[in-house]
């Protein structure tokens, strides 16, 4: 019987840590959202390096969906923007 291409998928995801699955989808939204904002606002990723005090080979990194931001990172480009860049859910036993 022959595999088609969605089985194997299957099988090599299931090969790969739970925690590297989450953290790789993670780090690709944040770097997804980083990449929409700019887009938004209309720079370049040497425009917004340059904003911000960094090389533009640092923003390629953020952009690659592979870079392990700092909070305190993602503060500082979620006030450039004036939003958040990420957001946490409440915790559900608060609302008891």
């Amino acid at each position: 019987m022959v595999k088609n291409n969605s089985d194997t998928l299957q099988e090599l995801m299931g090969e790969i840590p739970l925690e590297v699955q989450l953290r790789t989808k993670l780090s690709v939204s944040i770097a997804n959202r980083i990449e929409a904002l700019m887009r938004e606002a209309g720079y370049s990723k040497k425009q917004f390096a340059e904003k911000l005090g960094r090389r533009p080979s640092e923003v390629t990194k953020w952009l690659s969906g592979e870079h392990n931001f700092t909070i305190a990172t993602l503060a500082r480009i979620g006030a450039f923007f004036g939003t958040q860049i990420i957001s946490i859910a409440p915790d559900p036993s608060k609302n008891k």
